[in-house]
């Protein structure tokens, strides 16, 4: 348990330095320019490579308990730390659904199990059926800081104006899937003429955007806290930055295949590209990516939804939406940013820094049972690390998959730099790009 990373980039919030850093008994106990390696420690060649806080991811879907032929606690942990993760987020919509004190235990009791830190987000509402509230602070009791109803969002303004309300006290943030159905139920892509030409029924984005307009409002009325998860237009994306400069209390997450693919990709009718809310057009992908340098997004999310083989192998219109991503976030992220341009205290800012203050994994939390994620890389922090190689060229493939299922969008697909060395929970899980 005493590692000490050679001669990388030590990358802080505002700024980085080359450095060793010192890992002993899950903890950093030095950083200098020149460290001396004490006695049985692993020494970690990190020149030329970023090292960072270990990435958090807002938005993975662990599927158990019910679908554990897609994924399972462990398989989804696994494939997390080798996308340089020490955290992930577990949504709730499982089978059944994580709205109860039981089955938050139980996911939480699995993913101490697993090299990496698992928190939970607790359903909104019972069965995330959008009518009566979950018991919030009987979650909330355990350390859970994010409810959602993942999957549909909560269609009812009146509840969803309620649960803004009890949420507040409570401390805890709620995070809304922005999707109108009355608008958007049936459809399988983006709206457009693109959906027209392929007899496909369209998601319109006036179905996201009406959503964000909606809750805006209600946290305007409430004074509540929301983040908006996978935002995929422009227009969306700009009422969330107006909104925050108001002085509102709402973040939002983007995904890499929102600001990686467009709707084109659908033209196959291949169900690996279905996901919801759907690839959009290429002035939208172009405009996300703009906004993640500009720094208006407030965290990159993964939205990991596996399924096994069989779903995804349905016609496109009957598919399950929903595709991988934590093994390919990092990668992405960073050809998103600029690649050779790419600013590294952005990089960590989206992928670790950002996520981990909207899911409170920042400090130590007895009742929540992770260590502290998303900070400075400095003496006395818990050591949940990532080393990401910028300079590694390399192509995705569904056989080297560590997830359970095999539905990315990224086969075949050449990306540029990749997480060789994750560290969490003090621990080296990822050496060399493979699991320990």
């Amino acid at each position: 348990m005493t590692y000490i990373l050679r001669r990388g980039h030590v990358i802080g919030p505002s700024s980085t330095r080359v450095a060793d850093v010192l890992v002993r008994d899950g903890r950093i106990v030095a950083i200098d320019e020149r460290l001396d390696a004490p006695a049985g420690a692993l020494e970690i060649d990190a020149e030329g490579c970023w090292v960072g806080p270990g990435l958090v991811d807002l938005h993975t879907h662990l599927r158990e308990p019910g679908r554990e032929a897609a994924e399972t606690i462990e398989s989804g942990a696994l494939a997390g730390a080798i996308g340089g993760y020490s955290a992930v987020v577990a949504m709730p919509n499982t089978e059944p659904a994580l709205d109860n004190v039981a089955l938050v235990s139980f996911v939480l009791d699995q993913g101490a199990r697993t090299p990496i830190d698992v928190a939970v987000a607790g359903a909104i509402t019972r069965g995330r059926e959008g009518h009566h509230l979950a018991p919030l602070a009987e979650m909330a009791m355990l350390g859970v800081r994010l409810f959602t109803d993942d999957g549909q969002g909560v269609q009812d303004a009146a509840v969803m104006r309620r649960a803004l309300e009890y949420a507040r006290p409570l401390g805890v943030r709620l995070a809304q899937h922005c999707e109108d159905e009355s608008l958007a139920a049936g459809g399988s892509m983006n709206e457009g003429a693109l959906s027209s030409r392929l007899g496909l029924v369209g998601r319109p984005a006036l179905a996201e955007e009406l959503m964000i307009m909606r809750d805006i409002e209600l946290v305007r009325l409430t004074g509540g806290r929301e983040h908006f998860l996978h935002v995929s237009t422009a227009a969306s994306l700009a009422l969330v930055t107006a909104a925050r400069r108001d002085g509102l209390d709402v973040t939002c997450e983007v995904a890499p295949h929102h600001f990686t693919l467009d709707e084109s990709y659908c033209e196959g009718f291949d169900a690996q590209f279905k996901v919801h809310p759907p690839l959009r057009t290429a002035a939208d992908v172009a405009s996300l990516r703009g906004s993640l340098r500009r720094g208006d997004v407030t965290a990159v999310a993964t939205d990991h939804a596996p399924h096994a083989p069989e779903f995804k192998d349905m016609a496109f219109d009957e598919a399950p939406a929903g595709m991988l991503g934590l093994e390919h976030a990092a990668s992405l992220t960073y050809e998103a940013l600029g690649a050779d341009a790419c600013d590294p205290v952005r990089f960590f800012e989206v992928l670790s820094r950002g996520p981990a203050r909207i899911a409170q994994l920042r400090a130590n939390d007895a009742r929540a049972r992770h260590g502290a994620h998303g900070g400075d890389v400095a003496v006395g922090e818990d050591a949940n690390l990532a080393v990401f190689d910028p300079r590694v060229l390399w192509r995705g493939s569904r056989l080297d998959l560590h997830s359970r299922a095999r539905n990315t969008p990224y086969d075949g697909r050449q990306l540029m730099g990749r997480v060789t060395t994750t560290i969490a929970k003090g621990h080296l899980v990822v050496h060399e790009g493979k699991l320990v």
